[in-house]
């Protein structure tokens, strides 16, 4: 049923989450937490969420990410939030959330935070 909305692609330090509509709302959102608690419960450390695609975020999107956010926080790895179109960029900064997250421009840059965050914190995964 939402195989076409987001696909998941795991890589050996890292999972990313791609959504693939223009609006990450209630009809997505609650689905996307629940697969961020199954990454997490499988003991993934750090996640991407890519929103190269996405026009339009409301708040259960906004829900979701903070999830994605906890869980990576909670299990000592990286959380990173990727390819930000304008109105969510500034949704995302008129909720100060900008100032928590881990935000970048590209997959490449989210890719390079997580592998600088984890040798910093000298953890095996």
């Amino acid at each position: 049923m939402f195989e076409n909305k987001f696909v998941v692609n795991k890589h050996d330090n890292y999972t990313v989450i791609k959504v693939l509509v223009k609006k990450l709302d209630t009809h997505i959102a609650p689905t996307i937490k629940s697969e961020l608690v199954l990454i997490a419960g499988n003991g993934e450390r750090n996640i991407v969420i890519d929103l190269k695609d996405v026009r339009y975020c409301d708040s259960s999107g906004l829900s979701a990410i903070l999830v994605a956010n906890r869980l990576c926080k909670n299990a000592k790895g990286t959380f990173v939030l990727t390819g930000l179109q304008i109105a969510v960029e500034r949704l995302i900064s008129i909720s100060q959330l900008d100032t928590v997250l881990n935000i970048t421009r590209s997959m490449d840059d989210a890719v390079s935070l997580i592998s600088r965050n984890k040798r910093e914190k000298k953890i095996d995964y």
